[in-house]
């Protein structure tokens, strides 16, 4: 995953394609705070930008649980 992935470009995705960035985005971050206990982490930024990465996935998941987004599938059959 890019660092700072737009919210533009998550919101292009479908539920489980967000589903899937949100697992690997956990398990990039499980894997960069080993690093860090370690000393073996030289890019700091990469924690932010995960951290803010996993918080926008689940903000949009949210928007469109609560109808006031759509994914794209649905938006196109309308």
């Amino acid at each position: 995953m890019a660092v700072g992935t737009s919210p533009s470009d998550l919101r292009e995705l479908e539920d489980d394609e967000l589903e899937t960035r949100l697992r690997e985005s956990k398990e990039e971050l499980f894997n960069l705070r080993f690093q860090v206990a370690t000393g073996q982490l030289d890019n700091h930024k990469r924690l932010k930008a995960v951290r803010s990465d996993i918080a926008r996935i689940y903000s949009i998941l949210r928007e469109r649980e609560l109808g006031l987004a759509a994914a794209p599938s649905e938006s196109s059959e309308k």
